[in-house]
């Protein structure tokens, strides 16, 4: 091994033990708002995300200085599939869309990127994602003023709620654009903590879970229930994350000045990328993905050694078993996470349609046109498809029927330009 921290070496000293734990600290906020948006568990969160970035060090052969965790490309699936059909069937979705993952590292092996890139352009995953941000807003609206996400009942007087989901929206926005060093890469865990205790000030936080929770106690781990119809609901929503993953392997890789995409190879990451997703499903935990802000982080710090994050992940392995984390956790009130999640999924459609401005395709001329407006139009107006036993609605139908699209309609152009916009896509 080489001396020092660089992109390869894996040496642990008591420094990265120190710097680990401060890595898990800056995914954290986004990490545990995932499970609480869409109703999992945060503790099966902090153990999967730990588990699955270790499955994904060992899988790159501990080459890549990055950290797995709850991705935000799912909650709008996860939310639907868990009012839908429940968590165990949603989680049977998420593994096959892990695997998914599999199954494109083996084509990215055998084909390369282009072939990727000629079956998801752009064209294609910009409109897709731009439809889970969609999606998401009136649940967003729902919750910032003091009700359920689906708006049937009030939790918080819609009055006390607006000021408190417009406080924790303003210290993350403030944060994300004035906050220097460490403090811009947490503008989630500030706005959350900014926003409770705002809410406790108001009275509005209930600590009775937290003193009837255990100290230490095993996570609420679900098994998944095969589902045939979350299946192939969360299968199209796997196109957007799988491909944004060749942006975070470039993005880190710009960062400590090494070739990723060669060694161990792109494949090997996004395999890593997908089994992760799978194990965590098999246990109920939301599906993994990089971390942009743990790679700022490795930026600021300079702290390239990839055994940094084998600590993260072994302290939010530990963090899973006390059980008073999850608990204060689930007090949070509805309207601080209602603040941050207006700008959290209005980002996320913004992605989406950077994504399109990025490709450089003229919107307007009418193949362009025509698969753009029918995957946002049957995404967001929740167009549904059935044919027997098979149901598409929404999102999954918007992914299918914009893959099926641009590979039937006449007049594509192009195409070999595809494999370099595939990189283009970041979270």
């Amino acid at each position: 091994m080489t001396e020092g921290p660089s992109a390869t070496s894996y040496n642990f000293r008591k420094r990265d033990c120190l710097v680990g734990i401060q890595m898990l600290f800056v995914a954290f906020g986004a990490l545990v708002l995932v499970p609480l948006l869409t109703g999992l568990n945060p503790n099966v969160a902090l153990f999967t995300a730990g588990v699955g970035t270790l499955l994904f060090q060992v899988l790159t052969r501990g080459r890549v200085p990055v950290f797995l965790a709850s991705s935000f490309a799912f909650i709008a699936p996860i939310i639907y599939g868990v009012q839908t059909w429940g968590i165990p069937a949603t989680m049977s979705g998420l593994a096959v869309a892990g695997l998914f993952y599999v199954v494109l590292s083996l084509v990215v092996k055998w084909r390369g990127t282009r072939f990727i890139a000629r079956i998801f352009p752009p064209l294609v995953t910009g409109p897709v994602i731009m439809v889970i941000g969609l999606i998401l807003a009136p649940v967003a609206v729902h919750m910032a003023m003091g009700r359920t996400g689906d708006g049937s009942a009030v939790l918080v007087p819609e009055s006390t709620a607006v000021w408190v989901a417009g406080i924790s929206l303003a210290v993350t926005l403030l944060v994300s654009l004035l906050g220097r060093g460490m403090l811009r890469l947490i503008p989630i865990l500030c706005g959350l903590s900014t926003g409770y205790l705002v809410s406790l000030f108001l009275g509005l936080v209930d600590f009775t879970p937290v003193k009837e929770a255990p100290w230490l106690a095993m996570p609420a781990f679900v098994l998944p229930q095969w589902h045939w119809e979350a299946v192939l609901f969360m299968l199209p929503v796997a196109l957007a994350p799988a491909i944004e993953h060749f942006g975070d392997v470039l993005a880190i890789g710009s960062i400590t000045g090494k070739n990723y995409l060669k060694d161990p190879g792109i494949h090997r990451t996004l395999m890593g990328d997908g089994l992760a997703t799978s194990l965590a499903a098999m246990l109920g935990g939301p599906p993994n993905t990089t971390y942009s802000e743990v790679s700022g982080a490795v930026a600021l710090t300079r702290a390239f050694n990839p055994a940094i994050m084998t600590w993260a992940a072994i302290s939010a392995i530990v963090l899973a078993f006390v059980g008073k984390v999850g608990a204060l956790l689930q007090t949070i009130p509805v309207p601080v996470m209602g603040g941050i999640m207006l700008l959290l999924f209005g980002a996320i459609m913004t992605v989406g349609l950077n994504t399109l401005v990025r490709a450089g395709e003229d919107l307007l001329e009418a193949r362009n046109l025509a698969i753009v407006s029918l995957i946002v139009v049957s995404g967001v107006g929740g167009l549904s498809f059935t044919l027997g036993a098979i149901s598409l609605k929404g999102i999954g139908l918007a992914g299918v029927l914009g893959v099926v699209l641009n590979l039937v309609l006449p007049g594509r152009k192009g195409a070999e330009k595809d494999e370099e916009r595939i990189t283009a896509v970041s979270h």
